[in-house]
């Protein structure tokens, strides 16, 4: 069975016109959907001990996630992304500079890091503030899936992909060829798969050989909630995706000859990442179905 672990963000997400709030962040809602599609499930990061902190916490436990590394911050603060309603625009802030996440990273100690080297696959972000840390990660062994989000150019690219294998990008609004050239540039600087969701334009994935695209499923009018719908999609993805690569692997080491021949193992892998972005596709639809990013709301206090 699939181990993962997200490290580093958590925040809440607060809609100030409906005066509630939910858990979230990139490794949060990783963490989550992960354990929703069945797989072992971790996270690690500054838990703050406020109210927020205590929702978020109580929630991913809730959720049978596994959160006995995570360190909470006496006196510390949780971030908080705030929505709000201005003339019938969604405005979306952060209210306090990502909280105790940011003010406070989290250090990856030596029993943190043989923590992670138990898993099979990391997920952190660029609201981590841990990219200091990410060689340290890397020597455990573990694949780790980096979140630039929308916080990225050419340059980040560079500094960044050399310490990860996956890199996930939002495609922001730029053209598909352009968005290709940075795809294959995060491949060439040592990622083994590069990957953007482009709105409603759906999803492009690099593998090194060649693209794949797919766009989303149809809501049908269905949607509650569009907060964690890219978190969704890239956790449905590459959780399929690994576990397949897992399985491939462990059946080649039983094997005392070559498992397949190479364009059957092409075949296997490319059917793999099509089959692996139609499972991104439905958990996204799952999620966009729901209020915030996995429910567990809570009233804003202040």
């Amino acid at each position: 069975m699939l181990r993962v672990i997200g490290v580093g963000d958590n925040v809440v997400d607060r809609y100030l016109h409906k005066k509630v709030m939910y858990p979230g962040g990139n490794c949060v809602n990783f963490a989550v959907y992960a354990r929703q599609l069945g797989y072992e499930s971790a996270y690690m990061g500054v838990l703050a001990n406020d109210a927020e902190g205590i929702l978020v916490r109580q929630s991913l436990m809730a959720e049978g996630v596994d959160v006995s590394m995570s360190p909470v911050i006496p006196g510390g603060e949780t971030g908080r992304s705030t929505t709000r309603i201005v003339n019938g625009d969604r405005i979306i802030t952060d209210d306090n500079d990502c909280g105790s996440v940011k003010a406070t990273p989290l250090q990856l100690t030596p029993e943190r890091l043989d923590h992670i080297r138990t898993f099979d696959l990391v997920h952190t972000s660029c609201y981590s503030f841990i990219d200091d840390q990410l060689p340290l990660i890397q020597s455990t062994g573990a694949p780790v899936l980096y979140d630039f989000s929308d916080e990225w150019d050419e340059a980040v690219l560079r500094r960044i992909c050399p310490f990860v294998q996956i890199a996930f990008l939002s495609g922001k609004d730029l053209l598909e060829d352009d968005l290709k050239a940075y795809l294959k540039l995060a491949v060439s600087l040592g990622c083994f798969m590069a990957i953007s969701t482009i709105g409603e334009r759906g999803a492009i994935v690099y593998d090194g050989r060649r693209f794949y695209t797919k766009p989303p499923y149809n809501p049908d009018g269905l949607i509650t909630d569009t907060l964690g719908a890219g978190d969704s999609f890239i956790t449905g993805f590459i959780t399929s995706y690994m576990q397949g690569r897992k399985i491939y692997r462990e059946l080649s080491a039983q094997t005392p000859v070559q498992l397949t021949a190479s364009d059957d193992e092409e075949d296997y892998f490319s059917s793999l990442i099509l089959q692996s972005m139609c499972v991104g596709n439905l958990l996204a639809r799952k999620t966009c179905m729901l209020p915030g990013a996995f429910g567990h709301e809570a009233a804003i206090l202040d």
